[in-house]
């Protein structure tokens, strides 16, 4: 997997240039400015960039701007985007750019090497993964008469680990209870949402949109 990292921390950059290399991906560039990282992915065409959410040069909402102007210049090209913090606007932000390869990481997990690793490779392979504690925070902040209302506590369990970017096979492990069940919680979870079947999106991602805008009050 050739990959393109961001970040304008010189230490963490390389150094988490070092941790893909010894774990065999190639590192295609790694640089310290969003103007510089869309540059790369035009010049390189990676498989995945790694993104830091604040950049130079204001350190606001860099990454995500820039994040949407890699997948512009390369269609589709998986993305996950470090934080330092919760941040639920920019979670939100960077779902709009696409409903696949989209991964929101906070940066401590980057020290978990197999978690880091596990979710870097989910985002390459068109999954979208959420912080788990990005999702904790946002259903603790969410109000009571949300859209989130109309699901039950199971249902906003299996949304909440759908959020994590969690297939189905995952989630009934996590939740010990069957494939068919889950599939039943999801099924009623489009429903209770108006999500009705369309080719032109995916219903998994427009849930967890629906959830993310709920809870970004």
């Amino acid at each position: 997997m050739r990959i393109v990292i961001a970040e304008d921390d010189a230490l963490l950059r390389e150094g988490m240039a070092a941790l893909l290399r010894d774990e065999g991906f190639e590192i295609v560039a790694a640089v310290g400015e969003a103007d510089a990282l869309v540059e790369a992915v035009a010049e390189h065409g990676p498989d995945l960039a790694v993104i830091d959410v604040r950049m130079p040069p204001t350190h606001t909402d860099e990454g995500i701007r820039a994040a949407a102007r890699a997948r512009r210049v390369r269609a589709d090209l998986p993305v996950l985007v470090l934080s330092a913090y919760v941040e639920r606007s920019f979670a939100t932000e960077l779902m709009r750019t696409g409903t696949s390869g989209i991964g929101y990481l906070l940066k401590e997990r980057v020290g978990r090497v197999e978690q880091f690793l596990d979710t870097l490779r989910r985002v390459a392979d068109g999954q979208t993964a959420i912080d788990p504690e990005v999702v904790a925070q946002l259903f603790a902040r969410r109000s009571a008469d949300d859209v989130l209302s109309r699901l039950s506590p199971r249902e906003r369990d299996v949304l909440a680990l759908m959020a994590e970017g969690l297939g189905n096979g995952a989630i009934a492990e996590r939740m010990t209870v069957t494939d068919g069940a889950v599939h039943k919680h999801i099924r009623s979870i489009f429903g209770k949402l108006g999500l009705a079947p369309d080719d032109r999106s995916d219903r998994r991602v427009a849930a967890v949109l629906r959830y993310l805008d709920a809870t970004a009050h």
